[in-house]
């Protein structure tokens, strides 16, 4: 696990225009000045000694102690996180909506062994290791086995990747590339199930210190291993960014109860009973279930939401007022993990899951009938047995159950927003280049959407998923 800084420089326009450049505290204590008179920047700036910029800081405004919350969100931070658990990941992603970033994608890197933390760093129990480290190679061992069969599958049956007929008779060295990528893509999406959400991979943020110093309360206060450590790695990155606020980066003992309270509600929800798509008996995922509800302000309805939608072109154009202050809560009963990474990370309100492990998805529907179904149907089975393993340890009180799950692991999941981001995201999902399952997510999301204000249907730009 490695945590990295990295500092924003000028642009060689900006130096050449003569424009400051100043550290993040130094920006913070810049903007913060503001709010105790009116002399300008530039009054504000001849302040600072370019030769002594981080003494600058208290010069210019005293950062003995942040006092308002706001100042710190004006320090800008960039931290790059390489070798953390994709859970670990996922969990990051659901305590910073405001983040930017982007994560290590299993829709376009294979995955190895080599990528899995040592047992004992993220928490497995001393007697359930060897078991652990079997079940993982295990996992990994389907993996290759089922991108192997995805892509013979794709070499039989070219039809089920949807690759246009004019790419395909395109001979050219970019069109060669590009049809191999999204072969190799078809494989990915749907071998990923049964990669074990241990497995390393790698984050890069940028948000205010404020966030960061939140982020490192919440992962301190965590009984994670894997999250402790990761809070320390950030810390040492933002003593070299905003060491004013390192006091506020700690665990607290309110976080730590609250934290010890969610966990409660999970162990207690495991512990009446193993859901029935994770029952021995079971032979499917259990069913994904979308639900949506919608609040309008006073006077607004299909009509009045349809007209707020007049000048929407595309996902990034234009909603009107009503759309805007219309709040929606939606989600689904039980999401793969695969996919929750992905509609964890949209910046928006607030997501929710319960953590309990609900069924286990394998692209079993599809490939019935088809020479990579029994493959399928292996894998999947495996990753059930994986999944209600880690309900039983859930059940037990062992919070390291989560390093027992795969991404095909389903959990339910919502999400709390307003009604143009619900349909941006509607709209980005089911766009070009979009993961089928996903895809299907946001469709049926859509549909009760649809049910309820008809007349918005045409003015919403869902998509088809289309190869990209």
């Amino acid at each position: 696990m490695k945590a990295t800084l990295v500092s924003i420089c000028p642009t060689d326009a900006a130096r050449a225009a003569g424009r400051a450049a100043l550290t993040p505290e130094l920006l913070a204590a810049t903007g913060a000045r503001y709010s105790r008179n009116n002399e300008g920047l530039g009054a504000i700036l001849a302040k600072i000694d370019p030769n002594r910029l981080d003494a600058s800081v208290d010069a210019i405004f005293r950062m003995l102690d942040y006092g308002h919350q706001s100042i710190a969100d004006m320090v800008p931070v960039a931290i790059f996180l390489d070798g953390i658990s994709i859970w670990l990941a996922f969990h990051v992603w659901s305590l910073v909506p405001q983040a930017g970033g982007q994560e290590s994608s299993t829709r376009y890197i294979r995955l190895s062994p080599d990528a899995l933390p040592a047992a004992d760093a993220i928490g497995i129990p001393e007697a359930l290791r060897d078991e652990w480290r079997g079940a993982m190679a295990g996992a990994f061992a389907r993996y290759g086995e089922l991108e192997a069969a995805w892509a013979a599958l794709g070499e039989t049956e070219p039809q089920r990747l949807r690759i246009p007929a004019a790419l395909l008779a395109d001979d050219s060295p970019k069109a060669l590339k590009q049809v191999a990528r999204m072969r190799r893509n078809f494989a990915f999406d749907r071998a990923r199930y049964v990669l074990p959400a241990a497995s390393l991979t790698n984050v890069m943020l940028t948000m205010s210190a404020r966030a960061w110093a939140l982020l490192c309360q919440n992962l301190s206060s965590d009984p994670l291993p894997e999250a402790k450590a990761l809070a320390e790695a950030i810390r040492a990155e933002l003593r070299l960014a905003a060491p004013h606020l390192l006091k506020h980066s700690v665990a607290t003992p309110e976080c730590e109860a609250g934290i010890a309270d969610a966990l409660a509600a999970r162990v207690a929800a495991a512990s009446a009973g193993t859901p029935p798509a994770l029952a021995p008996s079971a032979a499917g995922p259990a069913p994904c279930l979308a639900a949506l509800d919608v609040l309008p302000p006073p006077g607004v309805g299909d009509a009045q939401l349809a007209a707020a939608l007049r000048h929407h072109s595309n996902r990034y154009a234009w909603q009107g007022a009503a759309v805007c202050r219309t709040a929606v809560r939606f989600g689904w009963s039980a999401v793969a993990l695969a996919e929750i990474r992905d509609l964890n990370r949209h910046r928006t309100g607030t997501k929710f899951s319960s953590l309990v492990p609900q069924g286990f998805y394998c692209a079993d529907d599809q490939c019935a009938g088809t020479s990579a179904a029994g493959t399928v149907a292996a894998a999947s089975a495996d990753g059930r047995a994986l999944s209600r393993r880690a309900h039983e340890r859930l059940a037990a009180g062992d919070p390291a159950y989560v390093y027992w799950t795969l991404l095909g692991t389903q959990f339910d999941f919502e999400h709390v927003t307003t009604a143009d981001k619900f349909l941006y995201e509607a709209e980005l999902r089911t766009g070009t280049g979009s993961h089928y399952r996903y895809a299907a997510h946001l469709h049926d999301a859509l549909a009760l959407w649809f049910d309820r204000f008809p007349s918005t249907r045409g003015l919403v730009n869902e998509g088809e998923a289309e190869p990209e």
